[in-house]
């Protein structure tokens, strides 16, 4: 630890250090295949480790410079998941892949640039939540929703993280509750492991199949996708076309005027609600009635908002 940390300071300038973790870690990853090395490395004494072939170098490294580009390329897209540590540490392992290749360092601007949030309150729990998945511990966390006064603490069996427009999601059991629980991550305050003895299984139908018919995150295990109906107007239509609501949309009709009718089979959901509103009036609702008289109201009310600032505006006086 005490070399290779000086290596980092004489070469890059790194001050920090590096951790007994990241050195196992890497070892780990040189005798494995997956950077293609599969080094000999054998411990002596219990102690020491070495190579068993001692004419053995990574430098001799079957990467290619294409190879390691492809390599930066998709880490730099992983690292807009904010939270995942592991991504970080894959950063800091191209970087010393790069010297063993002797590559020279250029410092060219990044190509891919993803949208993110890094204000976004929640996300060091990443990591954690996503070990505690991984390893099926159960968690205490301490949570507050938007619409509870006080925090209160859910013994939770965690099984899923789960993005949406840059917010994150856990979805588990609640020990006190029947059926699947979403928690915003950005709504946790706190969580704690507890032992394992608590934990409680999963077992539904997987979650890739469980939210195919939903938009966002919102749905419980009774809730089932209905048929909407929308009308989008000529302006939007390309646009929709090109970038479907939904896995399920299907074009029923392109009206003379540009205007397309489409049908997308989905959970009847606040987050389906929001994205009709967000087209504005470039989307009617034609079917289920239920729907369309919620988004409706909704419409009304917003209208509203606006028609009681136009009243109390005061009228500017002006001299004769």
């Amino acid at each position: 630890m005490e070399k290779v940390s000086d290596a980092l300071y004489e070469f890059e300038g790194i001050k920090n250090g590096i951790s007994k973790r990241t050195i196992q870690s890497d070892l780990q990853l040189m005798r494995s295949n997956k950077l293609g090395y599969n080094a000999p490395i054998v411990v002596m004494h219990r102690k020491f480790y070495t190579y068993e072939d001692p004419n053995y170098s990574i430098s001799n490294s079957p990467i290619s410079i294409g190879d390691m580009q492809k390599i930066k390329e998709a880490v730099e897209v992983l690292k807009h998941v904010n939270g995942f540590s592991s991504f970080d540490e894959m950063s800091d392992i191209v970087a010393r892949l790069e010297n063993s290749l002797h590559s020279k360092k250029d410092n060219s601007p990044s190509i891919i640039q993803m949208e993110s949030n890094k204000l976004l309150k929640g996300l060091s729990f990443i990591s954690s939540l996503h070990q505690a998945i991984r390893e099926q511990i159960p968690l205490l966390i301490s949570y507050q929703s938007f619409k509870a006064t006080q925090k209160q603490d859910l013994v939770f069996s965690p099984y899923l993280l789960k993005e949406y427009r840059n917010r994150w999601f856990l979805i588990g059991h609640h020990k006190k509750s029947e059926g699947l629980m979403t928690l915003a991550l950005d709504r946790i305050d706190a969580i704690e492991e507890m032992g394992k003895n608590s934990y409680k299984e999963y077992t539904g139908i997987d979650f890739e199949r469980y939210f195919s018919d939903t938009i966002g995150v919102t749905k419980t295990q009774k809730d089932r996708g209905h048929r909407v109906i929308l009308q989008i107007n000529a302006r939007n239509a390309p646009y929709v076309e090109t970038k479907p609501l939904h896995s399920s949309q299907q074009i029923l009709d392109k009206k003379e005027d540009g205007s397309i009718l489409i049908r997308i089979d989905v959970v009847l959901n606040f987050e389906l609600e929001r994205e009709i509103l967000g087209f504005g009036e470039s989307i009617k609702v034609l079917s289920p009635r239920n729907l369309q008289t919620r988004i409706i109201r909704r419409l009304e009310a917003a209208n509203q908002l606006y028609a009681e600032k136009s009243d109390n505006k005061t009228p500017t006086s002006t001299n004769n």
